[in-house]
């Protein structure tokens, strides 16, 4: 896989069993560029491991004055030198492309996950944890996936030079070769040590990011109520932690990178002192010696892999588990699609079999909930995406088909949820109205239906170089240069525009006034007077709309009718709807009876 042939068509089905499974199947997935990177790694070692035989040789040509022996040390020396060069070159363009197509896969597979999901995702998991997986995690696994060829290349190199030393000198060879394999292995015992401070501070890093994100979100509530100090002074304080956090996990690194430089260095002074011995015995030659000394003193080079597979893998791993966890996610857990029925049309009543509620095909249908929270879990559940506490009820039905059977793609194409705070992408108007679509509601209409004038002339007033094409002006991220009320709009356009057979709304008027409610409302119920809409809401503007509304208490669907008769017969819809106190509704009730009463006496 080159990084010109991104994105993956399919980045396959990972293995979320645990981290380091995740990690094993995504080195399985680079295999190709995992072979090509070890071989280019082997030429680039095994050429700094055979410039000491071509020293030894040019200083032994030199001290026994063999001219012809210089000449073929001094090419070896070239060809080595060559070697190494291309090595390198190509060690680093592969390592790379492993990293960045590694990281590239995990955040496809992020990406399906989100999209399958949807905000059940960040109901699941904490924000803060999914920013960290998308960004920092991202890169650290795909540090490991790259560094993994190069510790390889290294290894084998290790044991090339130890054999062949011990070949080539076998008195000096067998003090390398026990020596070697201490220096490769003496960090281990620390390295559990050095991964909990390491997991510490990712944990402490990821409770700042939380903290951060919360902040930046809520920054104009804060500054409403004052707030702005509290927040800052907290997020001080989080940040005090992990930059203590960070120097407590570096001083054992620092430890582990020391150990890896001191004690090649005891070897060589070893080897050294012995070969030094050695050589005045007249046991071995000085150019031997000069190439064991030379070879003990690049393993330096070798080494450092170890150190960084071992902080590779120490990063990575808990990176992996919480990409992992997230992976693990799946959208239900009740139903499969049995064989021959993908060709399943879901078309028809919409029903909840948890709640009770039913939604007849082609009607605009209100739903009040007294909890927000409810109506939020039921909007979710509508469009397919039961929380945790409804996993083990029925799917909702559409037609008589259980959504869970259907494909996600069909699912979405059917059922489209519009969240009570929407988020809008940055780009222009066009672009964001430039979403699947039936085809049959032009971007004009939806607008329109969505009272979004007022929201095209803030528009077009600040477009730059578009000759006033409000279509054609860029929205900032989240549309954070317009209100709330007209992101809103907006948005609702956007799922006007998708036209899906069933469209379900939760509080998509709560950041406008009256009027533009009003005629929110009257612009729904005219273009989706064929299609099946849901409304989740408690504005009597838009329940007088709808052609029927449903009363939700205590999670289950209590009443049935249009707006008016409810209001009038339902004391619990009147409650909800009128926001009267229980106080209000005895007193309301008392006085009727005594009406009553008093009627009856009369007569």
């Amino acid at each position: 896989m080159q990084i010109r042939d991104l994105p993956y068509a399919d980045p396959g089905v990972p293995d979320v069993r645990s981290g380091t499974r995740f990690l094993l199947w995504l080195g399985r997935q680079q295999l190709g560029g995992q072979v090509k990177s070890l071989l280019w790694g082997l030429l680039h070692h095994l050429g700094i491991a055979g410039l000491p035989l071509g020293v030894g040789l040019a200083v032994q040509a030199v001290v026994d004055r063999d001219g012809g022996r210089l000449a073929l040390a001094g090419v070896l020396l070239v060809v080595l030198g060559s070697a190494i060069a291309a090595g390198d070159v190509m060690l680093h363009r592969t390592a790379v492309t492993n990293w960045i197509t590694a990281a590239a896969r995990v955040q496809q597979l992020l990406s399906r996950k989100t999209a399958e999901l949807g905000s059940v995702l960040t109901r699941r998991v904490a924000a803060g944890e999914v920013v960290a997986v998308s960004t920092g995690d991202v890169e650290r696994i795909g540090w490991f996936v790259e560094a993994l060829s190069r510790f390889a290349a290294a290894a084998v190199t290790l044991v090339v030079i130890c054999v062949g030393l011990v070949v080539y000198q076998p008195a000096l060879g067998v003090v390398v070769a026990v020596g070697i394999p201490v220096l490769a292995l003496a960090v281990l015992p620390l390295l559990p040590r050095a991964t909990r401070r390491a997991d510490v501070q990712r944990e402490k890093a990821g409770r700042a990011t939380e903290l951060a994100s919360d902040t930046v979100a809520g920054l104009r509530v804060l500054r409403g109520i004052g707030g702005e100090e509290l927040f800052l002074g907290r997020y001080r304080a989080a940040s005090q932690e992990v930059r203590g956090a960070a120097v407590h996990s570096a001083r054992m690194w620092a430890l582990i990178a020391a150990i890896q430089v001191v004690l090649p260095g005891l070897l060589l002074i070893a080897v050294v002192a012995y070969g030094t011995r050695l050589a005045l015995d007249g046991r071995i030659e000085v150019g031997e010696l000069v190439t064991v000394y030379s070879a003990v003193a690049l393993t330096h080079h070798a080494l450092r892999n170890f150190e960084e597979i071992a902080q590779a893998f120490s990063f990575s791993r808990p990176s992996a588990r919480r990409a992992a966890r997230v992976l693990a996610l799946a959208r239900t857990t009740t139903t499969t699609v049995e064989a021959g029925d993908g060709e399943r049309r879901a078309t028809g009543d919409l029903y909840d079999p948890l709640t009770g509620l039913r939604v007849p095909a082609g009607l605009f249908t209100a739903v009040v909930c007294g909890d927000p929270d409810v109506a939020g879990r039921l909007a979710d559940r509508l469009g397919g995406h039961p929380a945790e506490a409804d996993a083990g009820h029925t799917s909702v039905l559409l037609g008589g088909v259980p959504l869970d059977e259907l494909p996600l793609a069909d699912a979405r194409t059917v059922v489209l949820v519009q969240d009570k705070e929407p988020v809008l992408l940055s780009g222009t108007l066009r672009d964001l109205l430039d979403v699947p679509a039936s085809g049959a509601v032009r971007a004009e209409e939806a607008l329109a239906a969505a009272r979004c004038d007022d929201v095209l002339d803030a528009l077009a007033q600040a477009s730059v170089g578009t000759g006033g094409d409000a279509m054609r002006t860029r929205i900032t991220e989240r549309g954070r240069s317009l209100s709330g009320g007209q992101r809103q709009r907006l948005a609702l356009a956007r799922s006007l525009v998708a036209d899906p057979e069933v469209l379900v709304l939760d509080e998509p008027t709560s950041a406008v006034d009256a009027h533009t409610e009003a005629a929110v409302a009257a612009g729904i119920a005219e273009l989706r007077r064929t299609r099946t809409t849901v409304v989740l809401a408690s504005s009597p503007l838009l329940l007088d709309r709808a052609d029927r509304v449903v009363l939700v208490h205590e999670g289950q669907a209590v009443a049935v009718g249009t707006h008016r008769e409810l209001l009038a017969g339902e004391p619990r819809y009147r409650a909800v709807v009128t926001r009267e106190t229980d106080e209000e509704l005895a007193t309301a009730s008392r006085g009727a009876g005594e009406l009553e009463a008093l009627e009856g006496e009369s007569a």
